[in-house]
């Protein structure tokens, strides 16, 4: 009975501390956790598991690691948000899977991602035929972002933080001076004071980092 009412009450403790600790964590949708948010949700959840399980274990033995695994988080998101090299190499880039109605085999190979995916992604999004394509991405999450229009030009940072995103100018189909003479025209004469900047609709839309605006 006393077993009982100790893993009754490491429920309920635990159930509102990791509710807690999510949240310090900050808002992110299932869908778009990151390879470090799963790793460190699956830890989480096998420590809280291992401590309802067994009540003689202590307590604390259970909060610290979960405590540790809020500061890892933390810190790691963090060091993302200041690093665009840090990002790629944890959540990797997008991948263009159809380009102007093609079929990239040669990255669909090597994300190990096949047909059967491909279109069941593009059926979920009333997608009748490849050829209607333009751009179709498979984002970090696993999603698929798919463009129709060949007026419509993907969302893809030309320069992140400061720094040329050369896979995506390629992408965009904009050279490296090009980007740079267009900048200048608008009055930027240095890259590193941009926080982005994308091609939308024909422009060149941009943002000075906060110290620089």
């Amino acid at each position: 009975m006393n077993d009982l009412l100790i893993i009754g009450f490491r429920t309920i403790f635990l159930y509102f501390f990791i509710l807690l600790v999510l949240r310090v964590m900050g808002k992110r949708e299932v869908g778009e956790l990151g390879i470090l948010d799963v790793v460190v949700f699956i830890i989480m959840a096998e420590v809280a598991a291992m401590a309802i399980e067994d009540p003689k274990n202590k307590l604390f033995h259970t909060v610290l690691p979960i405590l540790l695994l809020l500061v890892i988080q933390l810190i790691t998101s963090y060091i993302s948000l200041k690093s665009k090299r840090f990002r790629d190499i944890v959540d990797g880039d997008p991948s263009v899977m159809i380009r102007n109605g093609i079929i990239m085999e040669d990255e669909m190979r090597r994300q190990r991602y096949n047909l059967d995916d491909l279109f069941q992604q593009l059926r979920e999004q009333q997608i009748g035929s490849v050829r209607e394509v333009t751009f179709a991405f498979l984002e970090p999450s696993g999603n698929l972002s798919v463009f129709t229009k060949e007026d419509t030009q993907p969302v893809l940072a030309l320069i992140s933080d400061g720094v040329i995103q050369y896979r995506h100018i390629a992408i965009v189909g904009i050279g490296e001076q090009q980007l740079i003479d267009e900048l200048t025209k608008l009055g930027i004469n240095d890259i590193k004071h941009i926080f982005y900047c994308s091609y939308e609709k024909g422009k060149f839309q941009y943002q000075l980092k906060e110290e620089f605006q």
